[in-house]
């Protein structure tokens, strides 16, 4: 069900006025996003959070390939969303180490740490069982060859100093992480537990 976030901003706050806490709700596995209005892009995410009284336990995050964005999610409403830029080879799943693709699929953290270079670096779960399963499947049908490697180190970043435009100019050149602006991820970092936040990528 589509809501727009003028009405989930009052719905939330009056609930948690009344209740004083806002419950965790389940993640779902698909997001259904509601249109961002342009009165609260710009809004630091950790103001929404605050006045929305929000734990970081019930946020999780959609990235959308086609659109090259990442929405920052509670239940099925988009709070935020941010530019990013994926793999030079956008298109499709990854399939194997090298092929400079995005992985698709629903994802956790396995760590996150500030980075020299690409000024921080959150290291999604891939490849998990559901991508191991795809890439026994690809290798028994020989749409992967048999040697292949199921790569891995996929996360998502940020962009050396003073480099903010190779997002802003929205080509893809990563070996298929999903990168945004420093301040972009610096925004979303906080909010990111290895083991337990979500991340739905979808082509």
């Amino acid at each position: 069900m589509r809501i727009g976030l003028f009405a989930f901003l009052f719905g939330s706050f009056f609930a948690a006025c009344a209740s004083g806490q806002a419950g965790d709700a389940a993640v779902p596995a698909v997001a259904v996003a509601a249109p961002v209005p342009v009165a609260v892009a710009d809004v630091p995410l950790a103001r929404l959070l605050d006045s929305l009284r929000l734990p970081a336990a019930r946020l999780w995050l959609h990235v959308d390939k086609s659109e090259r964005v990442m929405g920052v999610m509670v239940d099925t409403t988009e709070l935020k969303r941010y530019p990013c830029v994926l793999g030079e080879h956008p298109v499709g799943d990854k399939m194997r180490q090298g092929d400079r693709r995005t992985p698709e699929g629903t994802f956790t953290f396995r760590s996150k740490r500030r980075h020299d270079k690409w000024h921080v670096f959150i290291w999604i779960d891939y490849p998990n069982a559901e991508s191991w399963r795809r890439f026994k499947a690809r290798q028994a049908s020989g749409e992967v060859p048999a040697n292949a490697d199921i790569g891995g180190e996929v996360g998502i970043h940020g962009v050396p100093d003073g480099k903010d435009h190779w997002i802003d100019q929205g080509a893809d050149w990563t070996w298929g992480c999903i990168a945004l602006r420093n301040a972009d991820v610096d925004e979303i970092y906080p909010y990111i537990t290895p083991q337990r936040t979500r991340l739905v990528i979808e082509p």
